[in-house]
């Protein structure tokens, strides 16, 4: 399956996050963090990003980077590609480091800059065995720089963030803004566990469509940009498409076919539109198991070769699900 186009265009922001393999450490210590840092200057020198906020994280990390020159795929390979190298001098080792490609979000900054900048921040004390008692001791991020502790390196940008938080006492109110925590809406969005590839409003939603992918048909948009739609709207929109009862979508059909075709067809876009994992959907459609989900969505795709009327029938309700 080909992987799914980046969106990239002048001045956008992403949330990008990358791990290491089998979730490995990246960073064994000081010398190993600095060079990371060091990857986020020189991406800032040589390609014109802008790093608004970053936390390390171990065996992870989170940057929070604006892209003047709509280069993000170019700014990456410099940070994972040169860190790499200079992990494997460090550690006297070879290979690749990280788990994959990189995850990229684009962020509506006017309405997520702020609340993700504290996300990324309160990193180390928001997992099950926090790294530190207070974010102000924890080195390895943008933080101490944030609420004036560290001097801030001249290629992190600050003032943007400050300004949507509006205090005078920038460092005061930054830090008093963290210490509330991680707002409801964005923790919602990081617990899906397979994240949207953007976090917006409604109307920039509407402003990427029309500007950035004017040339796409409404499924089209999907594969670019995944929808943060759940298997629970899916369903509930199949059903009202097809005429059935929610439930009669969810249980295992016994007997008579009737809402089959409705079923499968639900399965199939649990995993085309909210990109939900097979267990995921073996559980929710009550299957014994993954195989079955699978089997499913592999006799939908049939169908949409075999039967050009089942074809337009699916390219109605995934037009109604995604133009919603």
């Amino acid at each position: 399956m080909p992987r799914p186009q980046r969106i990239e265009f002048e001045n956008a922001f992403f949330h990008v996050m990358n791990r290491g393999r089998a979730s490995q450490a990246i960073f064994h210590g000081d010398a190993y963090y600095k060079a990371f840092i060091g990857c986020l200057a020189e991406a800032h020198q040589r390609f014109g990003a802008i790093v608004h906020s970053y936390c390390l994280m171990g065996n992870h990390y989170h940057l929070l980077i604006e892209t003047p020159n709509a280069n993000l795929a170019r700014i990456m390979r410099h940070i994972n590609g040169i860190y790499t190298q200079r992990h494997n001098r460090l550690k006297k080792t070879d290979g690749p480091l990280f788990r994959g490609r990189y995850k990229a979000i684009l962020v509506d900054a006017d309405s997520y800059l702020l609340p993700l900048s504290c996300y990324v921040h309160r990193a180390p004390i928001e997992i099950k065995k926090p790294l530190v008692k207070q974010l102000e001791d924890y080195p390895w991020s943008s933080y101490r720089a944030y609420i004036g502790l560290d001097k801030s390196p001249y290629w992190l940008e600050r003032e943007v963030t400050y300004a949507m938080l509006g205090k005078r006492q920038k460092y005061v109110g930054y830090k008093a803004y963290v210490n509330q925590g991680v707002t409801e809406d964005i923790q919602r969005f990081y617990n899906r566990g397979n994240h949207p590839s953007v976090i917006a409003s409604e109307a920039f939603r509407q402003w990427l469509y029309e500007e950035q992918l004017p040339e796409l048909t409404k499924t089209q948009r999907v594969k670019v940009i995944r929808s943060d739609i759940t298997i629970q709207e899916i369903v509930e929109r199949t059903a009202k498409f097809y005429h059935e009862e929610v439930m009669s979508l969810r249980k295992i059909v016994k007997g008579p076919k009737q809402g089959l075709e409705a079923r499968k067809v639900a399965i199939y876009l649990s995993q085309k539109l909210a990109d939900c994992r097979l267990h995921e959907i073996a559980d929710y459609f009550q299957l014994s198991h993954a195989g079955s989900a699978s089997f499913a969505i592999h006799q939908v795709k049939q169908y949409k070769l075999t039967d050009k009327k089942f074809a337009k029938r699916l390219e109605l309700l995934i037009s109604s699900i995604v133009g919603k």
